[in-house]
């Protein structure tokens, strides 16, 4: 799988859409602006309760709804009930967010699950077999990615990784996975996604035969600090001067 010539590397980026103060992320209003302004969207995925794959980032629905809680608790019945921070936006469900976009611009879907793998990926796989646009996945979990490795090897994977420095995350992991070392053995990446802050390091040194992009970049001071590294962006709150 040649991704030095796709889409993955042609275009920075959008994270979680194009949002800012008045446009939430992971919003239908943050992915309709990237569209417009041609970016390839990146966003995030979960499952709750009822099985139902949304597009959301955090675990607690504090930061972004201003509600307590948990997003893995909650039903689709329940999203009506809760608008994202500052507009009336709803958390939109991955199938909503798929026919919004429509194969408009390319999807970068990040897998979060940290958990046991199989019902999200799943979910993901059969809500993406008869979507005609252009798509890759992600994740921080080598097992989500040897889920699709064995279950949907057309589908591009990446494996995301950083230094994990402020995450709660046990030593053997922590030094596992910013060196990637489950890449050959279980997650067989097509493309890495490493944290831009940590760029050039030696462990993504060793992956030159894939395509490297760097997340996320937040001013054009640091995209062109970068982008000497890797082979493409993922940018938020402002639009990199290429």
């Amino acid at each position: 799988m040649d991704l030095f010539n796709s889409w993955l590397v042609q275009e920075p980026i959008a994270h979680r859409g194009l949002h800012n103060n008045s446009v939430p992320e992971n919003s239908l209003s943050a992915f309709s602006k990237a569209i417009e302004s041609g970016y390839p969207i990146e966003l995030d995925v979960q499952i709750i309760a009822d099985g139902t794959i949304v597009v959301f980032h955090d675990d607690s629905l504090s930061r972004l709804t201003e509600n307590d809680g948990y997003l893995k608790f909650l039903n689709k019945e329940d999203l009506k009930y809760l608008s994202l921070k500052d507009s009336n936006e709803k958390i939109p469900t991955f199938e909503e967010v798929l026919n919004l976009v429509d194969g408009r611009v390319p999807l970068l879907i990040e897998i979060k699950n940290e958990g046991k793998v199989g019902k999200l990926e799943k979910g993901v796989i059969e809500l993406l077999s008869n979507y005609k646009g252009k798509f890759a996945i992600q994740s921080f979990n080598p097992y989500v990615l040897e889920y699709f490795y064995k279950h949907a090897p057309e589908i591009p994977r990446g494996q995301l990784s950083s230094y994990f420095r402020d995450v709660k995350l046990s030593f053997f992991k922590k030094f596992a996975l910013k060196r990637m070392m489950l890449n050959k053995r279980v997650s067989h990446p097509d493309f890495i996604s490493y944290e831009a802050k940590r760029l050039p390091n030696r462990f993504a040194k060793k992956y030159k035969g894939i395509p490297l992009l760097a997340w996320t970049v937040r001013s054009q001071s640091e995209y062109l600090k970068v982008v000497k590294y890797c082979d493409n962006v993922i940018f938020e709150n402002f639009e990199p001067m290429i």
